[in-house]
């Protein structure tokens, strides 16, 4: 399967700050990728690149087959989807007629324009004018002229900027159409504790360079951050079963801190348990979080 998105060895240089420094990814078809890093890290220089909006000083940019900042990507155009960080609408425009402006820059009917609308929840206000839209309705409707023609690439700066829970709910569950159609999805948060069960994989930047590419859980095991597991137990019964590296954490509670490759076996003693009579009120499991794992992640590249 062809790569949607690629980078080999791609740097970017602005006098003497290396925005992007040997970064090399590909990014497949039924693919969400999140990009995750500080503020200057890379992110958005990264997706301009993608975009072929700035050329790289090293390396090879390809987008759809075709190099991202050449001649021939506008064959593909049509099929790149972009919601910036900062979204720009004419305030005189309906919601209408803003996504129908936007249909015609790409060549495309309007045929799908109510659809999309009613999909990202603006349907009852598309007849007024932009100006009087709030953040999140801006942001809802400049989501919608990304998704116009269905593309095969869609990039997302900061998407949920200005979007309440609900609608945040709603952007991911889009998210997770998209990649099923086949879509290849790459955004770029800072919200990282909304990324777990909405990504396949994260890719953290650091000054520029890429220091981490992999699964939640993949980055679990690299991290080798522990896995703590909670167990309540019920009131007067005896801690005695619990095998030896439970430590207690309440009148009732116990708690273990195991690798994550451990965690399954621990569960299991857990059962085990259960036939020599002890019972549990409730077991908890806390892996390691985005925010625990990045932290340590930018640690590391420091030590």
């Amino acid at each position: 399967m062809t790569a949607h998105v690629s980078l080999s060895g791609v740097s970017k240089v602005y006098g003497s700050v290396r925005a992007v420094n040997d970064v090399t990814l590909a990014l497949e078809p039924g693919e969400c990728v999140a990009l995750a890093g500080h503020n200057g890290a890379g992110k958005s220089t990264l997706i301009k690149l993608v975009l072929g909006l700035i050329r790289p000083t090293a390396g090879t940019v390809k987008l759809l087959g075709c190099e991202a900042s050449g001649p021939s990507v506008v064959t593909v155009r049509r099929e790149v989807g972009y919601l910036p960080e900062t979204v720009a609408l004419y305030p005189s425009l309906t919601g209408v007629e803003t996504l129908a402006f936007f249909a015609k820059l790409k060549g495309l009917p309007c045929d799908d324009n109510e659809r999309l609308l009613s999909r990202v929840g603006i349907a009852r206000a598309a007849k007024r004018r932009v100006g009087g839209y709030s953040k999140g309705m801006r942001q809802r409707l400049a989501l919608a002229q990304a998704m116009l023609g269905k593309p095969k690439v869609l990039l997302f700066d900061e998407p949920t900027t200005g979007l309440d829970p609900a609608s945040r709910l709603m952007f991911y569950e889009i998210v997770r159409e998209l990649r099923d159609s086949g879509a290849t999805v790459l955004l770029s948060t800072h919200v990282l504790t909304e990324l777990e069960g909405n990504t396949d994989r994260v890719i953290v930047m650091k000054n520029g360079s890429k220091v981490a590419d992999g699964s939640m859980s993949a980055l679990r095991r690299s991290s080798n951050l522990p896995t703590h597991i909670r167990v309540t137990l019920p009131p007067g019964a005896s801690a005695g079963l619990l095998p030896d590296g439970w430590t207690a954490a309440g009148s009732t509670s116990y708690e273990l801190a195991c690798d994550e490759q451990d965690k399954v076996a621990a569960l299991c003693s857990l059962g085990s348990l259960t036939t020599q009579g002890l019972a549990f009120e409730d077991i908890e499991v806390r892996a390691p979080s985005l925010d625990d794992m990045y932290a340590h992640i930018l640690e590391r590249e420091d030590a």
